[in-house]
């Protein structure tokens, strides 16, 4: 009976080390934190909204930390490891430019610590704030999942390989999200994100100067213009432009409809209309702001469970921006 058992043990054993990350005993899964902090998730909520409530433009970060962090190997909260002597901090890169507000992520974890210390993890967080951000921006509410562990490390050396750039092709584009398991009509209505917030000059002028691209609907090219009127602006100068001018702070199907009329901010969201395999999800989603949130909210939930750090993998950082001290 003993030399059974143990080979039952054995069996066990084997099988579930044969699992790949994020499978298993360390899945992700909703109310991960029901026993251990059972305020957790109505923490986060909470301090979200007062941070709206004093700096509207909180709830814009939220889902750009999303993005970033989640599409660079993992959600695992590398993106807010700060630059120190061994670490080189993916805020640094030239894909990061224009993000802010991290800041406040340290006041969210602050009010976890309080209530409990060495729990909740940052990557967490990350999930959470942006599921709250997006309601916040009258977007629909998404169920994430949570029981994401911390990065020890940065990923600042592979950034350029895995989140791309606003001038780069569709083709690249629709590849880069493929490698996530987000399909065509999905990356649209991820793209959706840019119908909040605004984009600083300094992404903006490769296509104002030195002429205008014949894209751009030449009324919205004033604007443009008016709003950038330097080929050189300064990258620390407050020179933005919305990306929606109609519902600036909403996250809708305006930004679709905005498409449709040639007043795609970027490059790269200009091209979803002229791209033959995202056009037809262009025109769909302008014409059913449900059928966009349906979508929407699908494709971040696909980001947010991307390749998580979860059981005894990583950590759980006590302070967001560094790894914790050895014992």
């Amino acid at each position: 009976m003993d030399s059974i058992m143990r080979l039952i043990a054995f069996l066990i054993l084997a099988c579930c080390s044969s699992l790949p990350r994020g499978e298993g005993i360390g899945d992700l899964k909703l109310n991960y934190y029901s026993k251990s902090c059972p305020k957790a998730e109505q923490i986060v909520k909470q301090e979200v909204v007062k941070l709206y409530n004093e700096h509207g433009n909180t709830a814009v970060s939220w889902v750009r930390n999303l993005f970033h962090d989640c599409m660079v190997e993992s959600c695992d909260a590398s993106l807010l490891l700060e630059t120190t002597t061994s670490i080189v901090s993916e805020q640094s890169k030239d894909r990061s430019f224009g993000m802010r507000n991290f800041k406040y992520v340290t006041t969210i974890k602050e009010a976890l610590e309080r209530e409990c210390p060495a729990t909740v993890s940052c990557a967490d967080i990350i999930a959470l704030s942006a599921r709250e951000g997006v309601v916040m921006l009258g977007g629909p509410y998404i169920p994430m999942k949570t029981g994401r562990r911390d990065s020890k490390q940065s990923h600042a050396d592979v950034i350029d390989k895995f989140i791309p750039n606003h001038n780069d092709s569709m083709a690249l584009v629709l590849s880069r999200f493929k490698s996530l398991g987000i399909d065509a009509e999905r990356t649209v209505a991820l793209l959706g994100a840019h119908s909040v917030g605004r984009v600083h000059c300094f992404n903006l002028v490769g296509r104002l100067y030195p002429t205008v691209d014949p894209t751009i609907d030449p009324e919205y090219a004033k604007y443009l213009l008016y709003r950038c009127p330097s080929p050189n602006p300064d990258p620390e100068a407050v020179l933005y432009s919305r990306n929606d001018r109609e519902t600036p702070m909403i996250i809708d199907n305006m930004y679709y409809k905005n498409l449709l009329h040639h007043k795609g901010l970027l490059k790269v969201d200009q091209q979803l209309l002229s791209y033959p395999a995202t056009a037809q999800f262009v025109k769909l989603m302008a014409a059913d702001n449900s059928h966009f949130y349906d979508q929407f909210a699908k494709a971040m939930l696909s980001m947010s469970e991307n390749n998580p750090l979860t059981g005894n993998e990583g950590e759980v950082r006590r302070d967001c921006r560094f790894v914790n001290a050895a014992a």
